[in-house]
């Protein structure tokens, strides 16, 4: 190995990094981040806290869903710890009791912010492409927008984008409307 090469990070790496940082394996490097702002946070709670009744537990909406705030995903080599993540129940009938996911779920979102987005478009995304989740949102509370994407071949597509005050019908959610307001209120 010459001096030049990089050492590839491993998970016995992420699991030294301090307490309070959110902790990344992506291309063979640790990715850390600090946990998240106010805005980011309380973005990602609200929707996490709508998607739930009608998607996971099917409280006026279709259920068939398995919905988590930041699970930890090993998909390949790739550690990546997405704001939300959903899995059809077809494909995960119940939640296992373990620490991290092997299995890649079918939805990902990723609430942005200015230190993180370029992470979550460049370097992520590709990741979930390449490992067949099918739907990603992105959030972004600064701009109080939603850009949706879809799964097509290798890569993403956008389907929409929201903004505002917008009522979204976006897939793989499009079953209810999706009052963005709610996310971006303080």
């Amino acid at each position: 190995m010459s001096s030049a090469a990089k050492k590839l990070a491993t998970y016995e790496d992420l699991l030294a990094v301090p307490e309070g940082l959110v902790a990344e394996l992506i291309g063979g490097e640790l990715v850390t981040q600090p946990r998240p702002a106010s805005r980011h946070a309380r973005a990602g709670s609200r929707l996490g806290a709508l998607l739930d009744g009608p998607f996971d537990r099917g409280s006026g909406g279709p259920g068939g869903w398995l919905l988590l705030d930041e699970p930890e995903l090993h998909l390949g080599s790739e550690v990546l710890v997405p704001d939300l993540g959903g899995w059809r129940r077809e494909r995960m009938p119940e939640m296992p009791d373990v620490a991290y996911f092997e299995l890649a779920p079918d939805f990902c979102c990723e609430i942005l912010s200015p230190s993180t987005a370029q992470i979550d478009r460049v370097r992520k995304m590709p990741v979930y492409a390449q490992h067949g989740v099918g739907h990603v949102w992105l959030v972004d509370p600064v701009l109080r927008s939603l850009e949706v994407f879809a799964l097509d071949g290798q890569s993403y597509r956008v389907t929409s984008a929201h903004a505002e005050a917008e009522v979204v019908h976006a897939p793989p959610f499009d079953a209810i409307g999706l009052d963005l307001s709610l996310l971006w209120q303080r």
